[in-house]
């Protein structure tokens, strides 16, 4: 469920509001008991867990493998071009 911030019309106050997505936004002030205008939050950030996340999780194995890849590419196209001239 998500926390929705409010703030009153009338006396500026502002505060958080944990409720469910399909309940009513709440329409009076709990100070004063003004107008409420229901503002747009920036919501949770994003939470990554497990690896992968950084760059020095694969720095070294990346740099290796496109190496050995490129290394390879290139002995099957030197023997493709050695069997085509043959």
């Amino acid at each position: 469920m998500p926390t929705y911030d409010y703030k009153c019309i009338s006396c500026n106050y502002t505060f958080e509001f944990f409720q469910s997505m399909k309940d009513e936004p709440l329409t009076t002030c709990p100070k004063c008991g003004g107008q409420l205008k229901r503002l747009i939050g920036p919501g949770a950030g994003s939470i990554f867990k497990g690896n992968g996340f950084y760059q020095t999780d694969y720095k070294n194995n990346s740099s290796n493998s496109n190496s050995k890849t490129s290394t390879k590419n290139n002995t099957k196209s030197e023997s493709s071009v050695k069997e085509a001239v043959a």
